[in-house]
């Protein structure tokens, strides 16, 4: 029973992260109906950030007020309604207030999972429920986009059997999490309010994070439209799991290298995936760009997550809640003002200009990235040599 709970909290955070991109592959269909354009199909995307952020930067403390399973039983509820309402009201209002809840439900379970899954597996080596959490998440966060897929490729539909599905599983889950232990100690007096901190040496690791959240985003948000144009949006979905489930096939090699490098090499590969994606997407070829979304992913939820983030955590000395906050907060921010800009642009010049506008600013901020973080390198390796040398006298 007590072996139980670990999986039954990692498929409650499958579920949860299952919701956000459940609606991704009728981006294009729902803007249709409503006579939109990309840009506003962007901005209803990037509602998930609004509802993240002020969790992210005023609610930090609330874990500890209230404990962690209520955090994730509010989490699911939040994915239960929002699904509810896209089927009850398909349109781009109606995604855009979901996606504003399912951002507050994600924030909330990412507050509280990597130490829920610790508590649950005791004394064991604690990168083992860090993997738990790390792969549930980056697959449900493709799963839900494969699903609706497979069935809007059989019976194109605005409410696909994929979305009463879900309603189903998160029931599932729900009553899953309810039957978990608590064992978290509450504190009515704990601070909320704990803005993030960046580290000195974290910029190289934040920049890096934006951009590719940015990309991932892109992907997500702005490559249905293009898809369309060849008659394939009905296979973004794949696109969407292709970038964001595929990277956790890499997170065993990234954990082999160091932070700086791993986050180094997977800004090389961003800028090579973006590329071979754009190219596939104005083309209407689906081999390269889900090609390419493979190579983005190992990029975006391998390289650069894990390595960045563990560098940020490395640099946090006794702030590490707040560095890892400030982290999160250059990553959404990528998962959201960028992609909402390319959007407007789509609209203003098409696709091809847009793209290509993103993919040089893209390129752009690898090269800024790469060379903040090789000066924090050198200016790390100068500051251990003055404290061997100090250490000497």
């Amino acid at each position: 029973m007590r072996r139980s709970q670990p999986i039954r909290l990692a498929f409650a955070l499958c579920v949860i992260t299952t919701a956000v991109n459940l609606q991704a592959p009728l981006y294009d269909a729902l803007a249709a109906r409503s006579g939109a354009g990309v840009g506003a199909t962007t901005v209803a995307f990037a509602c998930y950030v609004v509802g993240i952020l002020p969790v992210l930067l005023g609610f930090n403390g609330l874990a500890e007020r209230v404990g962690r399973k209520p955090l994730i039983v509010t989490a699911l509820m939040l994915c239960l309604a929002a699904t509810a309402l896209t089927l009850a009201m398909p349109g781009l209002v109606t995604l855009g207030i979901a996606r504003f809840m399912m951002g507050i439900g994600t924030a909330l379970t990412s507050a509280v999972a990597p130490t829920y899954m610790a508590m649950l597996f005791e004394r064991e080596d604690s990168r083992v429920p860090a993997n738990w959490v790390t792969a549930s998440t980056a697959l449900g966060f493709g799963l839900g986009a494969a699903v609706t897929t497979l069935f809007v490729l059989h019976t194109p539909s605005l409410t696909p059997p994929s979305l009463w599905l879900y309603l189903g599983a998160a029931s599932l889950a729900l009553l899953l999490v309810l039957t978990l232990k608590n064992d978290s100690s509450r504190r009515a007096g704990a601070e909320m309010l704990r803005l993030p901190t960046y580290p000195p040496g974290a910029l190289g690791y934040g920049l890096a994070i934006l951009l590719a959240w940015a990309t991932v985003g892109l992907v997500i948000a702005t490559l249905p439209s293009t898809l369309a144009q060849h008659g394939l949006s009905g296979w973004a979905g794949f696109a969407t799991f292709g970038v964001c489930s595929c990277g956790v096939l890499f997170q065993p090699w990234a954990r082999k290298l160091a932070p700086q490098k791993a986050t180094q090499l997977g800004l090389i590969i961003l800028p090579l995936a973006y590329a071979l994606i754009a190219w596939g997407a104005l083309r209407g070829d689906l081999v390269a760009v889900l090609l390419g979304t493979v190579a983005a992913s190992s990029a975006c939820y391998g390289f650069i997550y894990l390595g960045g983030l563990s560098g940020v955590l490395d640099l946090a000395a006794e702030h590490p809640a707040r560095a890892s906050a400030g982290y999160f907060l250059m990553a959404y921010l990528g998962f959201s003002i960028p992609v909402i800009t390319t959007g407007i642009l789509v609209d203003a010049f098409g696709h091809a200009a847009a793209l290509g506008i993103f993919g040089l600013a893209l390129l752009g901020g690898v090269a800024m990235a790469l060379g903040i973080l090789q000066r924090g390198r050198i200016l790390a390796a100068g500051h251990s040599n003055n404290v061997c040398q100090a250490s000497k006298h």
